[in-house]
């Protein structure tokens, strides 16, 4: 479980935050507070893991909270939800270890794809261990971030046409009827339909019917092009 503190002074933003959360699985609200203060004197005694941090509080900037948080050695990741629009804000953001950085006003689906990417991170390198390679720390910062680089092999274009067919089924595609449609093996296909569904794009569904193994079918959860 994801435990997450809520720093905004307004009540009725933070309020809809905290309920945004709450729906989340996985995640949980550890607590709501209105300043930066606030928020110092909660993480000293309540750890948590992500904090959805608004940037303009009464008694200090939110990137100066971020810089007290990393001077004090608290180990928390960082979510900007604020109105800024200013670039230098953004590069301070990134520079004070800010990790994704969502624009207000937003709907749920926006704050949700955020914490699923987050979630999906952690997942990744939560762990103890090492990673396998370069390959596996490029897709989980790449999911982090939201961007679109596809593992060695992969093209663009096959990818569009993968997740073409899969707007077009709307109760889910195998990866023989995908292979099928765009011209490529089922081995392929498959390959690209799990990419998907590692970067979150993408989820599986078991078709039962027949005797042995379910088929596997794939649906999208998001568009790939958002």
């Amino acid at each position: 479980m994801i435990s997450v503190l809520i720093v905004e002074d307004e009540e009725i933003t933070a309020e809809a935050n905290r309920v945004y959360v709450e729906r989340m699985a996985g995640f949980r609200v550890a607590g709501v507070v209105r300043s930066g203060g606030e928020a110092l004197r909660f993480l000293r005694s309540h750890p948590a893991d992500l904090v959805l941090l608004d940037l303009y509080l009464p008694d200090m900037h939110g990137l100066d909270l971020c810089r007290a948080l990393r001077a004090a050695g608290v180990p928390i990741d960082v979510i900007a939800v604020t109105s800024a629009r200013d670039l230098s804000v953004v590069r301070s953001a990134v520079s004070v270890g800010v990790v994704q950085y969502l624009l207000k006003p937003f709907a749920f689906a926006a704050l949700s794809e955020k914490l699923e990417r987050y979630a999906w991170f952690r997942s990744r390198v939560g762990g103890q261990g090492e990673v396998s390679g370069q390959g596996e720390v490029d897709r989980a910062l790449a999911t982090l971030r939201g961007a679109t680089a596809l593992p060695k092999g992969m093209t663009q274009d096959t990818m569009a046409a993968v997740a073409g067919e899969l707007r077009k089924a709307a109760e889910g595609l195998s990866a023989h009827a995908a292979g099928t449609a765009i011209g490529v093996s089922r081995v392929t296909a498959r390959r690209y339909l799990e990419h998907l569904v590692e970067t979150g794009i993408a989820r599986r569904i078991p078709r039962y019917g027949g005797v042995g193994r379910p088929e596997l079918l794939y649906q999208l959860t998001r568009d790939p092009a958002s």
